[in-house]
């Protein structure tokens, strides 16, 4: 079995706030999937995203309630090239309005900071080195 790409689907109150914090971390949309009631997120192109989508359309989706941003469902791991890339991510998104709900961990082969959205999605962005892992 393989996945041709992956769809993280998180419902968000407010869609020009959401573009504009996006933005700012550096980070593009795919238009073609990107209307007045969803924007897809380009994480990796080809491969990876995130559709944000309002909760009006989102209700459609699910028979469930939607999260409410103060539980914790999924946390959204993303892997970047280097530490400082980390901390750049992460000091815009604080910048931009983001929240931080852990402080960031260095396990020497691993490193990760995280922040909440301004929908309250966690986000951990983390880089690794797996060569440097002790045996």
């Amino acid at each position: 079995m393989k996945v041709k790409s992956i769809f993280v689907n998180l419902p968000i109150k407010d869609l020009k706030r959401t573009r504009d914090f996006w933005t700012k971390l550096g980070f593009s949309f795919n238009e073609q999937f990107s209307d007045d009631k969803a924007l897809c997120l380009v994480l990796n192109e080809g491969l990876i995203y995130s559709m944000l989508i309002t909760h009006e359309l989102f209700s459609t989706f699910t028979n469930r309630p939607i999260s409410n941003g103060i539980t914790t469902q999924v946390l959204t791991a993303i892997e970047v090239e280097s530490k400082e890339q980390v901390d750049k991510i992460v000091k815009l998104a604080l910048e931009n309005g983001a929240t931080r709900y852990r402080e960031s961990a260095d396990h020497g082969w691993m490193y990760y900071d995280c922040f909440a959205d301004l929908d309250g999605h966690q986000w951990e962005i983390m880089f690794s080195d797996p060569t440097q892992m002790q045996q």
